[in-house]
């Protein structure tokens, strides 16, 4: 596990992401993000590489709602409910996007995409499920890196609104 990703000292984070946190402020999070050479693109490969609990991953996955994209944010443990976020969006209906279309919408793939930082500006919903924790890892631009930050810090960074979208089973 290192945090750079050569010898000259360059973060691990993904270049237009590291330059998004320089913006918001926060681009001492650029220097915390740690890269592994095995991909941390699912919550459980990051989990893994990372040592940390399921639901401690943050996932960033993009759906349209009536065509528009949505990011949504997740804990790694849990499974978004379509049903949910349509409900929550009063969209008629809500479908994961196509590849091309996070890539377009994000500037990152599918695999590496930050919770903010994005090439356009989309709403953002945040499962609460993710500040049951103190620290969460998310991607940091690439399949292979990540980056910790505090839930609450995570959710108004991305300008997301806090939700109850994910999967209940009873």
């Amino acid at each position: 596990m290192t945090t750079t990703d050569d010898a000259s000292g360059s973060t691990a984070a993904h270049p237009r992401f590291a330059a998004a946190l320089g913006e918001l402020g926060l681009g001492d999070l650029a220097g915390r993000a740690r890269r592994f050479p095995e991909a941390t693109r699912t919550a459980t490969e990051a989990a893994a590489a990372i040592g940390c609990e399921l639901s401690q991953i943050c996932k960033s996955l993009v759906f349209a709602a009536d065509g528009v994209p949505v990011l949504v944010l997740m804990d790694g443990a849990s499974r978004v409910d379509l049903d949910r976020v349509r409900e929550e969006l009063g969209a008629a209906k809500v479908t994961r996007a196509k590849a091309d279309v996070v890539r377009e919408t994000t500037g990152y793939a599918i695999g590496g995409v930050p919770p903010f930082g994005h090439r356009t500006r989309t709403r953002v919903l945040a499962d609460r499920s993710l500040l049951a924790h103190a620290t969460v890892w998310a991607a940091a631009g690439t399949p292979y890196a990540v980056f910790p930050m505090e839930p609450g810090e995570l959710v108004a960074a991305a300008g997301a609104t806090l939700v109850d979208v994910r999967e209940r089973f009873e």
